[in-house]
Order: structure tokens, then C-alpha cells, then sequence
């Protein structure tokens, strides 16, 4: 069975003997060397030819986020020359000249530069141009990925996300307990931009004939559970959600969302908002795999679930037999249709 016959039945939770391996992004330079049979340093030359080797070699069906440049932010040690972000130890956060120290100063910089910015953009969007540079983006890397590899879709939907990697998390988190109107009008505005830019995307999927997939992917949770208070996030950020992501569930796309911490509390809510399934589960955080397996989509469908081992326990940690043991678990107590590995 070739790749795209593969990856659309499974897309379609059609019962096929086989299952889909998605994408496997590995840091470690040596080792994605050894997997492209390459000699020691080719990656870092030629970065892009040895990281869709590694892919091809793997045996990968399915890739949405093309990151060939990722493991060159880091090295056999480590990150060795990072620099520090809002979010990653950032001394000082300055934004258009304004220095981000406060609640107060993000609810000022949102109110003077970001909402007039989105507002701008709703104003000018243009659609004609957005589907033709979607199509144009995914048949780039398409063409690159070869027959082997089906492109699916990441990077160019979007939806109202919370702001900490722009205001670092104190002081966002700060400004989102204390002026929860001005976060909605942010999420309201994201929403309104977004719903444009998805029914741009909607018709790019049409006219590009891209398979029907598309991973969501913003982290809203870490090891505890939801960043925020989940009743707040009922109230405040899940109806811009809705909106913006429905011309896509009318197009017929199934999306899935990318899990990282423990979201427990946010699948039921995610399912009933129309998504379609999960990807990437962090067993040791919480996440009951098995338990989200069983749930059923609003339309009472099974889910579409891209699994895989952990990768902070059984991959760094584990022997051979411990990831094989894993797998079969993933497997059994997976969905019987519509199940990729990765």
C-alpha cells in the first residue's frame, strides 16, 4: 500500500491492516546521520537532504511540521549558543520601545500596539492571496518529501492563543487573572483575524487537494494541569475558539490537537468544539491514554489518535524491549481505526 492511500484511509477511519508512522524529529545530529547513512557532519552541511533522508529511512508516511533546521539549534551538549526569550530567562522584556515589568504594562501594550495591529490585519486581509500562499508553501515542501512522504497540514491555521511567549508567563498570567476583559478582546480579535484566515485556508485545502488533516498545536497546560483556571478559559477563550476554527470542521478537515502536560481537564471541552482527535500524550503527566481512547468525537465518531512512546521516560530511559512493550501498549489499547504512530 503506498503512503497516500495509506494515510488517507486512516485519515478516513477506514479498517486497513497497517499503520501509518509519522513524523520522528530527532535532535541528536549522530544519530539522525546514522539512521540517512550518511558520513559524520553531513547533517550539519546539508541539512535538509539528510533530515528528509532520516525520515525516508525511518519509514515515515506522514510529516506536517517540516523542521529540518531544528537539531542545529542544538549540539552533542546542549543548547550552546541560545538566545534568551521572554519565555527561556529573558532579563527584560522591551516591546516597541515599552518595557514589559508589569500586568499593567502588557494591558498597555495590548490596548497601543497589538489591538490596532489586528485590526489593521482584519481590515487589509486579503484571500485571494492567503490560499495561494498556503498551496503554494505545502506544495514546496510536498515536492521536497518525494511520493514516500504525504504532507500534512501545520503552520498556516490559526486560532486565539494565550500570549506568554510575547509577554513572558508572570506577567501575562498576571494581566489574565486581573483584566480578564481585556484578555477576552484579545482572544476576540485573534478570532475575528482567524476566521478569515481559515476560510482562506478551507479553500486552499479544496483547490490544493491536501490531505483532510490539520494539527492544531499551542501548550496550555504543563505538568499540573491547565496554565489558566479551566472555568475561565469556558468563559473567555473556547467561544473565539469555536468560531474561528468552524469553517474548517465545514470543509469537512478533521483537526487534531497537540498535547503537551497534562490537558486532561481540556479534552472533553476540545471534543465537543469539534476536533477530532489527539497527538502526543505525556503518560507520566497525567494524560490516561487509554481513557482518551475510548471517547468519541460530538458525532459520536472514534477518535483519531497519533501516539507515541514517551519521549522524557521510556526513550531516553528505557532498554529496546521497554519501547517495544510501550508500542504493543499504544496499539492495543489504541483506537482500532484511524491510529498513526510517530
Amino acid at each position: 500500500m503506498e503512503s497516500k492511500e495509506l494515510v488517507v484511509k486512516t485519515i478516513n477511519q477506514e479498517p486497513i491492516p497497517y499503520i501509518p508512522t509519522a513524523f520522528c524529529n530527532i535532535m541528536e545530529h549522530k544519530i539522525i546521520e546514522r539512521i540517512a547513512g550518511v558520513a559524520p557532519g553531513c547533517y550539519r552541511r546539508e541539512p535538509e537532504r539528510v533530515y528528509i533522508k532520516c525520515q525516508q529511512a525511518i519509514g515515515v508516511n506522514m510529516l506536517d511540521q517540516f523542521i529540518p533546521e531544528n537539531p542545529l539549534d542544538m549540539m552533542e551538549y546542549g543548547y550552546e549558543d541560545y538566545e534568551m526569550g521572554p519565555t527561556t530567562g529573558a532579563k527584560h522584556i522591551m516591546l516597541d520601545g515599552m518595557l514589559i515589568d508589569s500586568p499593567e504594562a502588557v494591558v498597555s501594550h495590548l490596548e497601543s500596539f497589538a489591538f490596532p495591529r489586528l485590526v489593521k490585519a482584519i481590515e487589509e486581509f486579503d484571500e485571494e492571496k492567503r490560499i495561494n500562499e498556503i498551496i503554494k508553501t505545502e506544495n514546496e515542501i510536498q515536492n521536497k518529501l518525494g511520493p514516500e512522504i504525504v504532507k500534512a497540514g501545520y503552520g498556516f491555521i490559526s486560532f486565539p492563543i494565550l500570549a506568554y511567549s510575547t509577554y513572558g508567563y508572570e506577567n501575562y498570567f498576571m494581566a489574565y487573572a486581573l483584566y480578564p476583559e481585556v484578555m477576552e478582546r484579545h482572544f476576540s480579535l485573534q478570532a475575528d483575524l482567524a476566521v478569515l484566515n481559515n476560510l482562506a485556508a478551507a479553500k486552499a485545502y479544496q483547490r490544493g487537494g491536501f490531505v483532510p488533516l490539520y494539527r492544531l498545536d499551542h501548550d496550555m497546560a504543563d505538568s499540573r494541569g491547565t496554565l489558566v483556571d479551566i472555568k475561565t478559559l469556558d468563559r473567555l477563550w473556547f467561544p473565539h475558539f469555536e468560531r474561528s476554527i468552524a469553517p474548517l470542521l465545514d470543509a469537512g478537515i478533521k483537526l487534531i490537537w497537540h498535547c503537551d502536560g497534562n490537558l486532561m481537564e481540556m479534552i472533553p471541552r476540545l471534543l465537543e468544539a469539534g476536533l477530532a482527535g489527539f497527538q502526543g500524550f505525556q503518560y507520566e503527566d497525567g494524560m490516561d491514554y487509554e481513557k482518551i481512547c475510548r471517547m468519541k468525537t460530538r458525532d459520536g465518531r472514534d477518535l483519531i489518535i497519533w501516539a507515541g512512546v514517551s519521549v522524557t521516560r521510556t526513550l531516553p530511559f528505557g532498554k529496546p524491549s521497554d519501547v517495544k512493550k510501550e508500542m504493543e501498549w499504544l496499539v492495543e489499547n489504541g483506537p482500532k481505526t484511524g491510529l498513526f504512530l510517530g
